[in-house]
C-alpha cells in the first residue's frame, strides 16, 4: 500500500485564515493549528519537527523546524536528532530546501544531518544546498570544519563525502557557509525568489551562535534559538517578528551556569513584547520546564502579552493574515 503524505496533506486543505488560529490561541495549550503533520497548501507556515532537547526522557525529537511556502518546506532550521524521522513525517522534500541554518553547532542541533543526507540520494535534487552556520572558536569548530570532520574525506561519516562534490548518487553538492558568531554585525548575504535570510551574533555560553531572521515577503520568521540575551540584541533584529521562535530550557527559578546558556521566561517576555512580535513560540522544552508551563505563562504574560505557542511535535502554525488581530 502507498502511503502519499504530500496526497494527505493535500486532503487535509485548509484556507491559511486567522480563524482557527485564533480559536486555538485563546485556548489553553499545546492545541495543533491543523491535523498533525500538514501544513495547508497556501501561505507561510511554521511548523515545529522537534519540540525538546536532546534528553531521552521528554519523548520528543531536538528543536527543529521548517518554513512552509505555499506548500513546499523551503528552510530547514537545526537537525537535532529525531528531526529525520519528523522530516519525513512531514511529506517534505529536500529537493524544495532553498537552505538548512543552523543556530549553534552541538549533537543537540546536528545530530540528524547525517541521515538527512543519505536519506535525499533519491530525492532529485540538482545543484547545490546553501547550509550556513557560524563560525568556530576554541570550543566549537566553524561549520566548515564541523561539516568536514562530520562527512569528509575522513571524518566520521566518509561514506557521504561526495554530498562535497557533485560527483554523488544525488545530484547535489552541499554549499557549507560561514556566517560570524562575533562581534555586532548583520550578516544579510542569502536571498531565493522566495526569502531572505539575515544573522546575528547571539550569547549561548562560549559557545558561538546565531539568531536567524527568515522574510517572506510581508512575512518574518525569527529562530533566535538557545541564547542567554546578555547581549540584549534579539529584541531589535526581531522587531515587527510575526512570529519569534525561542528555547524555553530554563525555568523562571534557573540560577547559575544555566543562566549562561538560556533566558528566563521573563526575559522571554520583555524581548519579545520589545520586539512587538505577534507570536511567541516556545521551543527546545525540557525536563526542566515541562510541566512548568503555567508558571513560565505568568512570568511572560508580565511583560508580552501576545499568544503564546508551547510547541509540539509536528505542529504546523500559518501566519495570520497582516490585517487580523491577535487576542
Amino acid at each position: 500500500m502507498t502511503f502519499d503524505v504530500r496526497a494527505r496533506r493535500r486532503a487535509s486543505r485548509q484556507l491559511r485564515r486567522v480563524g482557527g488560529l485564533v480559536a486555538s490561541l485563546a485556548m489553553a495549550f499545546p492545541a495543533a493549528a491543523q491535523d498533525e503533520g500538514y501544513c495547508g497548501d497556501e501561505g507561510v507556515w511554521l511548523q515545529i519537527l522537534g519540540s525538546g532537547g536532546s534528553e531521552l526522557t521528554d519523548q520528543r525529537s531536538a528543536a527543529s523546524y521548517l518554513v512552509w511556502i505555499d506548500d513546499t518546506a523551503r528552510l530547514m532550521v537545526d537537525a537535532g536528532s529525531g528531526s529525520a524521522l519528523r522530516f519525513d513525517e512531514t511529506g517534505a522534500d529536500m529537493a524544495g530546501l532553498d537552505a538548512i541554518v543552523f543556530t549553534h553547532l552541538g549533537a543537540a542541533t546536528t545530530a540528524d544531518l547525517p541521515a538527512l543526507l543519505e536519506g535525499s540520494v533519491d530525492a532529485g535534487r540538482k545543484g547545490l544546498l546553501p547550509v550556513f552556520g557560524p563560525s568556530g572558536n576554541d570550543l566549537r569548530p566553524a561549520i566548515g570544519d564541523f561539516v568536514e570532520r562530520l562527512i569528509g574525506a575522513n571524518g566520521a561519516y566518509a561514506e557521504l563525502a561526495s554530498f562535497l562534490t557533485f560527483r554523488n548518487a544525488a545530484g547535489y553538492k552541499l554549499s557549507v557557509r560561514e556566517v560570524s558568531a562575533t562581534g555586532q554585525r548583520r550578516w544579510s548575504r542569502f536571498s531565493s525568489d522566495v526569502l531572505k535570510l539575515s544573522a546575528i551574533p547571539v550569547h549561548y555560553g562560549g559557545i558561538p551562535a546565531l539568531a536567524w531572521r527568515v522574510e517572506i515577503g510581508e512575512y518574518v520568521i525569527v529562530f533566535a534559538g538557545s541564547f542567554s540575551n546578555q547581549r540584549d540584541r534579539v529584541a531589535n533584529f526581531a522587531k515587527g517578528a510575526d512570529a519569534l521562535v525561542v528555547s524555553h530550557a530554563a525555568p523562571e527559578a534557573a540560577r547559575g551556569e544555566l543562566r549562561e546558556y538560556h533566558a528566563i521566561p521573563s526575559q522571554l517576555g520583555r524581548v519579545a513584547a520589545r520586539a512587538e512580535a505577534r507570536i511567541l513560540v516556545l521551543g527546545n522544552r525540557t525536563s526542566r520546564t515541562l510541566g512548568r508551563e503555567s508558571q513560565s505563562r505568568e512570568a511572560i504574560e508580565q511583560h508580552f502579552t501576545g499568544p503564546l505557542v508551547f510547541a509540539n511535535e509536528l505542529e504546523c502554525w500559518g501566519l495570520p493574515d497582516k490585517e487580523d488581530e491577535l487576542p
